[in-house]
């Protein structure tokens, strides 16, 4: 069974717009600017965009069309498993290996597993998690686990 990208953009729409609605909930912390309600506010806007992008089919254009009758093996299959499989990893690895690390290896797995070339991957690997830690550091005040590669700042 295939749902169109009207009702997976729809839904995926609704749920950034639930997430929007329970951060602007919370309790403002007096004496702070960023709040606990800026982090699900902000995953909820990002969540709604791309739903109705999805919905209304932008960038359908870019997708490779299958080839009909395009057979693919097992192990193409078994890609599903790669998320919740980096999900683990990330919990097992993080306190050891410290977050630069463990996201760059989950960023780079992900990018070959969706089909990235390394000319793409491998800087991906390397700025994300810089960036990412950046915005948690910094702009969040969220300590993330330093492990065998501290961040510079």
């Amino acid at each position: 069974m295939q749902l169109s990208d009207r009702i997976t953009g729809l839904f995926l729409a609704g749920l950034g717009l639930a997430a929007a609605w329970g951060g602007s909930r919370l309790p403002a912390v007096p004496g702070q600017d960023v709040g606990p309600a800026a982090f699900p506010m902000l995953i909820g806007g990002g969540l709604v965009i791309c739903g109705v992008m999805i919905a209304f089919g932008i960038g359908h254009s870019f997708e490779v069309p299958e080839e009909e009758g395009e057979r693919h093996s097992t192990a193409y299959g078994l890609r599903a498993l790669v998320p919740p499989g980096l999900l683990l990893f990330y919990t097992l690895a993080v306190d050891r290996l410290g977050f630069m690390l463990t996201a760059a290896v989950i960023v780079a797995t992900a990018a070959f597993a969706l089909g990235a070339r390394p000319k793409l991957a491998l800087p991906l690997a390397i700025g994300a998690p810089i960036l990412v830690h950046a915005i948690f550091a910094k702009l969040l005040r969220v300590p993330l686990a330093d492990g065998i590669l501290p961040a510079f700042w």
